[in-house]
């Protein structure tokens, strides 16, 4: 899996906290707070909810990436990048999603 892409993204993610919100949308979403990109992620999960209905791969494809887009905005925002979700994906590589659930809940 080519990840470049993902870690570009995050850098310049996390370098548009500081922007100007009249030249960057995603200065934007972030100047207005975390209220504002939970909305959006919620807007665009339930976009690909409605894709993934239909069936229309395409359409799938395009949604999933909003998600994951706006999800990454709210990792810059708190100073988080894909490396940190990579790094926690590797760390439950091989276990079981049950047991690794039940491990949180321990906690």
């Amino acid at each position: 899996m080519n990840i470049d892409v993902l870690q570009r993204l995050s850098e310049t993610l996390l370098s548009r906290r500081n922007a100007d919100p009249e030249t960057s949308y995603t200065a934007q979403l972030m100047a207005k707070g975390p209220d504002s990109i939970l909305k959006k992620i919620g807007e665009e999960s339930a976009e690909l909810i409605m894709a993934g209905k239909e069936g229309n791969r395409l359409h799938i494809v395009w949604e999933t990436t909003d998600v994951l887009y706006h999800a990454m905005v709210l990792l810059a925002f708190y100073g988080l990048t894909m490396e940190d979700v990579l790094q926690e994906l590797r760390r439950r590589e091989g276990i079981s999603g049950i047991d690794e659930k039940n491990s949180r809940t321990a906690k």
